[in-house]
């Protein structure tokens, strides 16, 4: 084919691909302004709380220093006991997974869907056991989980359902925003999620008792505004500063035009490489929408040679900074929790008198063949709100070529 021009993409990690402006710059003077830093004196923090529980539909917001901290109050909001059992995925980063064995509980991992990337109720029902504690999916990419099965699961079980959705802003299920479909909802503002504040995090939750819980826990479990305040159980200071509130704030009234723009160019990425030999486009949960963190590709190395690693090598030299594989291994194979690396030298929560009677906990890679070849094929694209139609069709182009060049017979 004729050559392909390389490309100049915008980045999320700076910024030619963020959206910050005067909103934030006015907000930030304003806090700055009013000298008032800590969101437990501030009203900016508590502002964004409250509009963003209302813009998804939940009846409470709490926010916390990062994505990892949000993951972490929820898995505190349920309790488990030492050596209890959390179900979830591997394919994620570990940020959604060490705060489990921080709570004493085990990380449990379902297989996933190959061409969603995601778990599903069939997965997660064969790791139930009686230890099992609670049922944690992620919304991967954006693209959500099949969550009618698997909520039809957890009630049938009695297991409450937490929600990964780090990089699902926006994301919806039947017409409902994930994070309001289980139990809790965790939400991620890192540098290069759909808003963010840099770091940061928040959880939301309609459930009262979730609620409280959660509160209390990103606030050393201090019960301001109670008649007889005391830190009522182990907890971290998780809180959020104003200064994080103010860019939250403004980043939010432009969430639905950022989310939307992320969807139409990922349609029109779609519509111009569905008929490329050997690459296939992100396959969309029925029921879902797909609000693209990343745009995603499956390689087939049947058709492509060198597979997902030689396809995302040819891209590169173009200009597309893609990952090929996402995470280089299935989060279980990482040293921390294949070879119990937790509390000195003790494995726990992995073993001890707590586990007594309980069959150890196997992570072995021949459970997870959807997850292996998710991972095997996968080639995750960079995206985000700042890409134009000429970006889109320069992308396409490289895709096309790369296919060309790479295809086998």
């Amino acid at each position: 084919m004729t050559d392909v021009k390389p490309v100049n993409l915008p980045s999320d990690q700076n910024a030619t691909g963020r959206s910050f402006g005067a909103e934030e710059l006015e907000l930030l003077r304003k806090v700055i302004d009013s000298g008032t830093l800590n969101c437990t004196k501030g009203t900016v923090v508590r502002e964004f709380e409250n509009r963003f529980a209302k813009l998804i539909g939940s009846t409470s917001c709490r926010t916390t220093t990062s994505g990892t901290a949000a993951i972490h109050a929820a898995v505190a909001s349920v309790n488990p006991e030492p050596g209890d059992e959390i179900i979830t995925t591997p394919i994620t980063d570990m940020g959604g997974i060490t705060p489990i064995l921080y709570q004493t509980a085990i990380p449990v991992f379902a297989d996933c869907d190959p061409l969603t990337y995601n778990v599903t109720a069939e997965t997660i029902a064969k790791k139930i056991t009686k230890r099992t504690k609670a049922i944690m999916v992620t919304h991967l990419f954006g693209n959500p989980c099949d969550m009618d099965p698997i909520m039809e699961l957890a009630s049938a079980k009695g297991l409450p359902v937490l929600e990964d959705c780090a990089q699902a802003y926006g994301t919806t299920y039947k017409g409902k925003h994930v994070g309001t479909i289980g139990a809790i909802g965790a939400f991620s503002l890192q540098q290069g999620k759909h808003m963010t504040t840099g770091e940061g995090g928040c959880v939301v939750t309609s459930d009262p008792a979730h609620e409280r819980r959660m509160r209390l826990f990103i606030d050393k479990a201090w019960g301001y505004g109670d008649p007889n305040p005391d830190h009522y159980f182990l907890a971290m200071n998780y809180r959020m500063t104003e200064l994080q509130g103010a860019v939250a704030l403004a980043q939010l009234e432009k969430l639905d035009a950022m989310v939307a723009h992320r969807i139409a160019m990922a349609d029109r990425l779609t519509a111009a490489i569905s008929d490329v030999r050997g690459v296939a486009v992100p396959k969309v949960t029925p029921g879902g929408r797909h609000t693209y963190w990343k745009y995603c590709v499956r390689v087939d190395p049947k058709v492509i040679k060198g597979g997902s690693v030689g396809f995302g090598d040819a891209l590169k030299p173009l200009g597309v900074m893609s990952a090929p594989r996402y995470i280089q291994k299935l989060a279980f194979e990482c040293e921390v929790l294949r070879d119990h690396r937790t509390f000195g030298k003790s494995e726990f929560p992995y073993k001890g008198p707590h586990r007594a009677g309980d069959p150890p906990v196997v992570y072995d890679k021949a459970e997870y063949p959807g997850s292996t070849e998710a991972l095997a094929d996968v080639v995750v694209l960079p995206w985000n709100e700042k890409y134009t139609t000429d970006h889109v069709d320069a992308i396409a182009a490289i895709i096309r070529k790369a296919a060309a060049d790479l295809a086998i017979g």
